[in-house]
């Protein structure tokens, strides 16, 4: 049992295929004494790299679900550079502990073969015009191989007999967002939970991606939460914003090239004018590359961060 009360065991039980999977978890839900209450299962869908944000998807799974799922999946779908697929960082044994940590029961680590049968799939998932704008612009394609991967992993992953949910880090908000929009346009019969960004002492959002930064980028890849912060601030005082200001900012960080600093709706994702006043939500989006390393970051203009 850890602190904050999730029970956890050693080692998850680790599965490869579809069946094992349906297999594994359509047993673990019939263990499960819940009286005349419907079982849950929740699913935590990563490509692996796992930090304490992951930790934390696993844990609110943990605390909400009878059942708990990961996957760990590097989807080449998602890579239009293939370096940066070969650099992903590939770390099952540590993966495993953090997610056994984290209460999680089973973990599907499907081979290429497994999840594409048939080679690259013919047939994918288009995210449409919310997946060419801001991150989409940037990496061309990468939301289609994206929401490809997942729909597959939540129709895998379904349950029969039993509640459904899965998780996702509010840091990729654009990737939430089309998520969400999929589910609800396909019928995907899966809720779709939304858990904060979690951040290092520092202020830095956690990634995969921070352990190829150094020191002296780590420290100038600071300035992203802290314009954002900022802006926040700003608008919670009823001040009005400056992301001209902010993006120079950014810009003159030593070693940083700023991609966006935009406001937007954060459903749409069209970029919005985010009066001092405005009561509608709006999330303020920033991405920049740091070395050789690119950060996604964003914060709420209203609400809770």
């Amino acid at each position: 049992m850890t602190e904050t009360g999730i029970p956890t065991q050693a080692t998850p039980l680790l599965v490869s295929t579809a069946g094992e999977l349906r297999e594994a978890t359509s047993a673990l839900l019939e263990d499960v004494g819940t009286g005349d209450r419907r079982a849950s299962l929740g699913l935590v869908p990563t490509m692996g790299g796992l930090h304490a944000g992951h930790a934390a998807l696993a844990g609110t799974a943990r605390r909400t679900d009878d059942v708990v799922v990961a996957s760990i999946f590097v989807n080449p779908l998602q890579f239009g550079d293939r370096a940066d697929l070969e650099r992903y960082p590939r770390t099952l044994d540590a993966d495993l502990r953090l997610l056994g940590e984290s209460g999680v029961d089973v973990v599907f680590a499907p081979t290429l073969e497994e999840m594409y049968p048939g080679g690259e799939p013919l047939v994918r998932v288009s995210a449409g015009t919310v997946g060419e704008v801001l991150e989409g612009a940037a990496r061309p394609g990468h939301f289609d191989g994206m929401l490809t991967v997942v729909a597959k992993l939540l129709n895998l992953a379904r349950p029969t007999t039993a509640d459904y949910r899965a998780y996702f880090g509010q840091k990729d908000a654009q990737q939430l967002a089309l998520i969400r929009r999929m589910v609800l346009d396909l019928n995907i019969p899966a809720g779709i939970e939304g858990v904060p960004i979690v951040r290092d002492t520092d202020g830095l959002a956690l990634s995969s991606r921070n352990r190829f930064l150094s020191v002296a980028e780590r420290r100038a890849a600071l300035v992203l939460p802290r314009v954002l912060q900022e802006l926040r601030e700003r608008s919670l005082d009823g001040l009005p914003l400056d992301l001209a200001a902010g993006r120079a900012r950014i810009g003159a960080a030593d070693g940083v090239e700023l991609d966006y600093l935009d406001v937007v709706d954060p459903l749409s994702f069209d970029a919005v004018v985010h009066a001092a006043d405005a009561t509608a939500p709006a999330l303020a989006v920033a991405a920049a590359r740091v070395g050789a390393v690119r950060l996604i970051d964003n914060i709420a203009l209203s609400g809770p961060a």
